[in-house]
Formats: C-alpha cells, sequence, structure tokens
C-alpha cells in the first residue's frame, strides 16, 4: 500500500508545469483522477489514492497536477468533516485524519457536505 501511494507522489512530483493563477486542470501530463467506490484511480496508471489516507498526502498530490483547489464551506457536512475542497468539479471531503469521500456532478462516494 505504501509503494502504491509512493508511487502516486511520484508522478506528481514529476509535474513540473506552471499554472495560470484562479484555473483548474483535470489532466496533467496525462494523469487524470477518476473517483470510484473506493476513492479515486490514477489514470492511465493502475495507481489509486484510496478512501482512508491522510490528508497530508492527498491534498499536495492533488495540488500537484491539478493546481489550488477551492476551499468550499462545511455548512451542511456530516460530524467530522474538516475539510472540503474542489478542483473543478471534483469534491473531496476530509476528516482531519482521513480522505472520506468525493463528490462530481451527481455522482457521490463515501462522506459528503450536502
Amino acid at each position: 500500500m505504501r509503494a502504491l501511494f509512493a508511487g502516486v507522489i511520484g508522478l506528481a512530483l514529476l509535474s513540473a508545469c506552471v499554472q495560470p493563477e484562479g484555473q483548474t486542470r483535470q489532466k496533467h501530463q496525462g494523469v487524470e483522477f477518476a473517483p470510484d467506490a473506493q476513492g479515486l484511480a490514477v489514470l492511465p496508471s493502475n495507481q489509486r489514492v484510496d478512501f482512508g489516507r491522510s490528508p497530508k498526502g492527498v491534498i499536495p498530490a492533488m495540488i500537484r497536477e491539478l493546481g489550488r483547489p477551492t476551499a468550499m464551506s462545511l455548512n451542511d457536512c456530516p460530524a467530522g468533516i474538516t475539510q472540503r475542497l474542489r478542483w473543478a468539479d471534483l469534491e473531496l471531503s476530509f476528516t482531519s485524519e482521513r480522505f472520506v469521500g468525493w463528490k462530481r456532478g451527481t455522482e457521490q462516494q463515501g462522506r459528503v457536505c450536502a
């Protein structure tokens, strides 16, 4: 599991492009995060960012690949959610210790805010 996460971070570290402020990318150098029942698949690789991972690892990797997120309000969030971040149409929910949910359009998985 650690090797898998290290691979995701390694992919993220390979990014070197600068993004104009205020814009978000869907992909960077062919890497895309595809939400599914267990968290996020990292395409086209077979690597993953699954629910339960620490925000300290997930958020920096997402920022490297997709740019800075928009912090969302915690109104209408289940108890325990302490951070809600959005990259374009992908929204991730976190407790203080874990990645717990995603929302994209009408689809969602895990613990998300209304």
